[in-house]
């Protein structure tokens, strides 16, 4: 945005990426509540905004596009009622039995001790996945397997989610599924959609999808729209479905515009749904904006009058490789009391980056739960992903070599090595091939 426009923005920290770009481009900021329609809708009046992008998911889910399009100031993304598919896992299910019923992996839906001691039942022996029906920043969901040993722990897990919540509370039980992941970052003005290629993200904590879920250890494309593990069937059938979606939503007249971050498993069955967002994945996003050569205010333009075309998004037919870098504690359980090798969770990390000298190697460093605290000296804030690095290249090897020379420059943050490893997505294709788990392979699945 900041290329091609006076960019201001309204966010929760002072991001240093955020405010550098927002300055460098003769705009502003104010730090506030993002999650407050009235306060994000107040700034855009006193700065005459002319068009917003709304890109997270809980100010989605509170309405501010709502109100910022109440007041007539054009906004990309969904009103609060066209982010269901994403803030209410119950209906996004219903909605895609009705378009798509093929793609729906089996699914209970319990809203009481007794639905969902029935509902885990009702699998047998079959491994189950447990997801609450709301927002959780891609960190709610558990699978048996890697997270729970067994039905019980399923239970357990399922009867926890329901005892936060208030009256009305669901929980889904779904089977799991054999596959591999991959996502699509569909772009739409609500009616026209335009599909970049496929994204793998990494989940896990750590090298070989170990430890914890986190919201993204990294991802990638490569320089065609399937990738290594898919066919171009997957690709296309994951398209089409999300078209459907899209279509459904305006039928009902639910206000859908901006980025469909969609979820999917390749597998031997054809392709299967994970979840929906109405926003940009983190950290996909990069790797496709990376990949513009276009202007994304005029896609924003585009999308806001409702004429968005394919030739309005151009993207170059390379490889991308996103790498974060996050503080030791990121993901991991907090520590009982002051013991353990723990013990500092939660406390600032301090980490110096040279951020010129990555830029110029072809290396863009994106800054995200960190602040800037001198020349070249940062801060983590909270215990979270701290600065992303991306790169384009003709291959993956090449972007992932740029990627890699500026992560092992930074020192303090953790990152995972094996992110981007031609091997690794190639490994993928017996998850796909098969209806069974193979060997080694338990860890994968249902992962978003």
């Amino acid at each position: 945005m900041a290329e091609h426009s006076e960019l201001y923005a309204f966010v929760g920290h002072e991001n240093p990426s955020i405010l550098g770009y927002a300055r460098a481009s003769g705009g502003g900021h104010q730090v506030g509540d993002v999650c407050d329609p009235q306060a994000v809708a107040a700034f855009a009046r006193a700065n005459d905004i002319d068009i917003a992008m709304v890109s997270a998911d809980e100010p989605l889910a509170a309405g501010v596009v709502d109100a910022l399009l109440a007041q007539g100031t054009r906004a990309v993304g969904p009103t609060a009622a066209g982010a269901e598919i994403e803030w209410n896992k119950e209906f996004a299910r219903s909605l895609l039995a009705q378009v798509a019923p093929e793609s729906v992996p089996r699914l209970r839906v319990a809203h009481s001790p007794a639905e969902a001691r029935e509902a885990i039942a009702s699998f047998g022996s079959d491994p189950v996945v447990v997801k609450p029906a709301g927002l959780t920043g891609g960190k709610g969901v558990k699978v048996m397997g890697p997270h729970l040993a067994d039905h019980e722990q399923a239970l357990e897990y399922a009867l926890e989610l329901l005892s936060r919540g208030g009256p009305g509370e669901s929980v889904l039980i779904e089977e799991r599924v054999h596959g591999a992941e991959f996502t699509i970052q569909a772009i739409s003005d609500g009616e026209t959609v335009v599909f970049p290629p496929s994204t793998y993200d990494f989940p896990y904590r750590y090298d070989g999808d170990t430890g914890p879920g986190t919201g993204g250890m990294g991802s990638l494309t490569v320089n065609s729209n399937a990738l290594p593990f898919m066919s171009d069937e997957h690709y296309l059938q994951a398209c089409s479905i999300i078209q459907q979606v899209i279509d459904r939503l305006r039928a009902e007249g639910r206000h859908f515009s901006g980025v469909m971050n969609s979820g999917f498993f390749a597998t031997a069955d054809g392709v299967k749904v994970i979840e929906f967002n109405a926003r940009f994945g983190d950290p996909e996003c990069m790797n496709i904006l990376s990949l513009l050569d276009g202007s994304w205010p005029h896609v924003m333009h585009e999308i806001a009058a409702g004429t968005l075309k394919a030739s309005d998004v151009p993207l170059r037919a390379q490889a991308s490789m996103v790498l974060y870098l996050v503080s030791p504690d990121y993901a991991l359980p907090r520590p009982a009391g002051n013991a353990g090798g723990r013990a500092r969770q939660g406390i600032p990390y301090q980490f110096a980056l040279d951020r010129e000298r990555l830029e110029a190697g072809g290396c863009h460093v994106f800054f995200s739960s960190a602040v800037q605290t001198g020349a070249g000296a940062y801060r983590t804030v909270g215990t979270s992903r701290a600065v992303a690095l991306a790169s384009t290249a003709a291959t993956l090897e090449q972007a992932r070599e740029r990627v890699v020379a500026a992560a092992e420059s930074v020192p303090v943050l953790e990152w995972r090595r094996d992110i981007g490893k031609m091997s690794y997505l190639e490994g993928l294709s017996a998850l796909v091939n098969t209806s069974e788990v193979p060997a080694g392979q338990e860890l994968l699945p249902n992962t978003t």
